[in-house]
């Protein structure tokens, strides 16, 4: 063989992969080649969010205009009565979707009349809540105002167990853990929080320990319930609580089984699981039983989409526990990063997600919290990324398709260029990633979802008792009419 010609060959060959290289990227979208360097440990992405990129192209063309598309050319959203009550009309820029609330709001008012009764709100995200980021506030607040105290449902294990203040968390290292985010048939169905957790104890115990954390409504561990799944074995638990052990059985006869630690509160516990490695656990709940409670559940790298995989059989199961009023999908932070300014395909995926959440806990509101701001390098300078805005007004139209309540995080915090001024505040309010909030800035950001929310509910108060007058006025007037009748015929027979 001529060693020269394969050389020369192999060199061309290389050569002419590179100027294609730098002649394709001229006309690719800048995201591609990002000036500033991302660091990818610890970034997970979801295997749906690459499918849904990757099968894009094929996507069909020609689609008809959905409804949200016409309101977004300027047509009047406006809303049917529910339970008598409707909202004003709004417009695409300002939607809100208060009227898809209305049964989450009623909730509310009747524990603000009721302080035994209790409201809860399940919040999906992305490293936006990490570590409990923004939820313990959004979470705070709610129980300020209602009442209620509790961190509310806590995973197995966490990537953000070590940052997270609202609940102190270890665990050992032989936990076999499987994830929503990159496994779509787990070996049991996921839990509500996307995982699905196995004590993996062939050698040596397998155990989690919590410990109450310093927030103003959780300074204790509230009524701790174990929730796990079926399995053909029982298995065993062994609570250790200060000096003391408290031996219990897993019965794993349903999709979703609780066992109770202990009544009432306490400070901190360890749980040590014993010849239990094939009953699927999920996790733990603590709440005081009355008042609103808020279960963060985030997950680095998520797109919201991994929530379409969700078993609705076994999610019923968890409602019937836990009974969810609101569901909160809060993403778009991994979804901004692929070159691309329409975002149909997300649409599609995250209709389906909202479907998925319905069909799983019936009855419940859903509210979809839009990206937030972020900033990207453009001829040197940061400024608010092109992709921001077309994934808003995506977010926004799967919402008002969906008959979702909407929070327009990116207007909230400022609009245009408002990551940057968060960054460069004195103090900053955001991390130089010119993405994430750190926590002065998440603080300010769950009171603004609150804020907004609390907007919605106390509208709804006021529609709500002017209903009620309304009927009150109708059931007087037929009465009035009614005896008016009755004096007449009175009148007659005498």
């Amino acid at each position: 063989m001529n060693t020269k010609s394969y050389f020369f060959q192999s060199f061309a060959i290389v050569a002419l992969a590179f100027v294609a290289f730098i002649g394709f990227k001229q006309i690719l979208p800048d995201k591609i080649f990002p000036d500033s360097k991302v660091d990818s440990k610890n970034v997970l992405i979801d295997s749906l969010l690459l499918e849904s990129v990757a099968n894009d192209s094929l996507a069909l063309k020609g689609d008809s205009i959905s409804e949200s598309e016409k309101k977004e050319a300027g047509e009047k959203i406006t809303f049917g009565a529910s339970e008598g009550i409707e909202f004003p009309s709004e417009t695409f820029e300002n939607y809100t979707g208060y009227q898809y609330l209305i049964s989450f709001y009623e909730k509310l008012y009747q524990l603000e009349k009721n302080p035994q009764a209790k409201v809860r709100i399940a919040y999906y995200g992305d490293s936006m809540t990490d570590g409990d980021l923004i939820v313990q506030d959004v979470r705070s607040n709610y129980q300020e105002r209602f009442g209620g105290s509790g961190v509310g449902f806590v995973s197995i294990t966490s990537e953000s167990a070590a940052s997270r203040a609202s609940v102190k968390s270890t665990y050992s290292k032989n936990w076999k853990t499987q994830s929503y985010l990159n496994i779509k048939s787990p070996a049991s169905p996921f839990g509500v929080n996307g995982h699905v957790f196995f004590a993996n104890n062939k050698a040596n115990t397998t155990w989690v320990q919590y410990e109450a954390g310093l927030n103003k409504y959780a300074t204790t561990l509230d009524n701790p319930t174990l929730f796990y799944g079926k399995s053909t074995r029982k298995g065993n638990v062994n609570f250790i609580i200060g000096k003391d052990t408290l031996r219990k059985s897993l019965v794993p006869g349903n999709l979703v089984n609780t066992l109770k630690v202990t009544s009432g509160n306490i400070k901190a516990f360890k749980a040590n699981f014993i010849n239990s490695d094939s009953i699927p656990i999920y996790g733990f709940n603590f709440d005081n039983g009355s008042g609103v409670h808020v279960d963060n559940f985030s997950q680095r790298g998520n797109s919201g989409l991994p929530i379409s995989m969700f078993n609705a059989n076994v999610m019923q199961g968890f409602n019937s526990n836990l009974k969810y009023d609101l569901v909160i999908l809060h993403y778009g932070t991994n979804v901004l990063n692929y070159g691309t300014k329409n975002y149909s395909w997300y649409e599609r995926g995250m209709t389906k997600v909202v479907n998925k959440i319905k069909e799983s806990f019936p009855g419940v509101s859903v509210l979809i919290i839009s990206t937030a701001d972020k900033s990207t390098k453009y001829n040197m300078e940061m400024k608010s990324d092109s992709a921001v805005v077309p994934l808003m007004k995506s977010q926004k139209r799967y919402a008002l398709d969906t008959e979702s309540g909407f929070v327009n995080l990116y207007t909230l915090m400022g609009g245009d260029g408002s990551m940057v001024k968060w960054v460069d505040e004195s103090p900053a309010k955001a991390n130089k990633d010119y993405t994430h909030f750190n926590q002065r800035g998440a603080k300010t950001i769950g009171k603004l979802l609150y804020d907004q929310l609390n907007k919605g509910y106390e509208e709804y108060k006021v529609l709500r008792e002017k209903r009620s007058t309304d009927v009150n006025k109708r059931k007087t007037v037929r009465k009035t009419n009614t005896d008016s009748v009755s004096v007449t015929k009175d009148s007659v027979d005498e």
